[in-house]
């Protein structure tokens, strides 16, 4: 058995089994999702987290690249009940540590008691205690990591669906997950993909019908760029969101955000729509919520458990976001609708009005 320690905020250390070699450090949550491992972890709103499944058991359907929402596994750090040898070996070739044989109730409990927090990550034949120890100091809280979206975004303005006939997006990618840009080719339209950091002349360039912004890992404070974008065009160009997305659209329109104590992370959430009265239960991966909607947006959706926004719409502008994952992967279909409701805000829209420089 290869030596594996887990040092939680405060010191305490648990001990596991040693499956994947390495040393890390992040933010350690949980996931309450009991299948679509291969999608959470290849989820970029998992960067500089660990991520605990509380499924017992994960790995038992195989590893299919098909299912894969990014190019790579993005939490540092993996710690389950037990893991299968086809996802061990995954996570052993990205240089991903893994730590199985844990009591991931405790964790769990630990992480809805005291909140997600900093842990460091020791794997392997010598690993002792006080490496994990050293991983946990060298640990920053998410809110410093400043940089984060660099991490996960294009380099390179990229474009998918260039034959559809449909409406064109303009999709500033803060850490988006691949069925997120499938969902709107399959309705005909054209997705252009832009770094986080775009600049409004980038975005004029393919005379988008929709400004539409990713999910991500991250403080929303910490994506300046994208806020300063949703106010340059949020006056005559519709703007749409997901997840980090929609608390990117508040802050641009007055709201504020805040950190959650450990966040909504899983396949059954429940969500209320206030105007229908149906509750439909949603994919969830986030660590930060609306606070403050602001003048501009009027909350549309609530969670069921504790209240938060779940769904904006603008009272001033032609504005739409939620905060769960509508197209889920894993997860329930129930708001699969959610695409054609940008894509007919945006059709119905006039065009921006672009002024050229003198």
């Amino acid at each position: 058995m290869t030596a594996a320690y887990v040092a939680l905020e405060g010191g305490h250390v648990i001990e596991g089994r040693g499956r994947s070699p390495g040393t890390a450090r992040g933010e350690l949550v949980f996931t309450t999702a009991y299948s679509g491992y291969e999608e959470s972890l290849t989820d970029p709103s998992y960067e500089e987290q660990v991520l605990t499944f509380s499924y017992p058991l994960i790995g038992n359907y195989g590893v299919r690249e098909e299912r894969f929402e990014s190019d790579r596994i993005h939490p540092r750090a993996v710690l389950a009940r037990e893991l299968t040898d086809d996802v061990v070996d995954w996570l052993d070739s990205e240089n991903v540590p893994a730590v199985d044989h844990l009591d991931t109730r405790d964790v769990v409990t630990d992480v809805r008691e005291e909140g997600a927090m900093k842990c460091g990550i020791a794997v392997g034949e010598n690993a002792t205690p006080d490496d994990a120890l050293a991983e946990l100091e060298r640990c920053k809280a998410m809110s410093d990591h400043t940089e984060i979206g660099e991490q996960v975004s294009v380099t390179d303005t990229t474009t998918h669906g260039a034959d559809n006939d449909g409406e064109t997006v303009a999709l500033i990618d803060c850490g988006v997950k691949g069925s997120i840009i499938d969902s709107l080719v399959a309705r005909d339209a054209t997705v252009h993909v832009f770094p986080h950091d775009a600049t409004a002349a980038d975005v004029d360039a393919v005379d988008p019908d929709v400004l539409f912004i990713s999910n991500g890992p991250g403080d929303p404070a910490n994506y300046q760029a994208a806020v300063d974008l949703v106010s340059e065009f949020v006056e005559d160009t519709p703007v749409a969101g997901i997840c980090l997305g929609q608390q990117i659209v508040a802050r641009a329109l007055g709201g504020t955000t805040e950190k959650m104590a450990f966040g909504h992370r899983g396949v059954n959430q429940p969500v209320l729509d206030l105007e229908s009265g149906q509750v439909v239960m949603t994919t969830q991966n986030h660590g930060y919520t609306v606070a403050d909607p602001g003048d501009h947006l009027e909350v549309t959706q609530i969670n069921v458990n504790d209240d938060t926004p779940e769904g904006l719409d603008g009272t001033d502008y032609a504005v739409i976001t939620r905060q769960y994952h509508p197209e889920a992967n894993p997860g329930p279909e129930d708001t699969l609708d959610f695409f054609d409701d940008v894509l007919e805000l945006a059709a119905a829209d006039t065009p921006r009005a672009v002024v050229a420089d003198d």
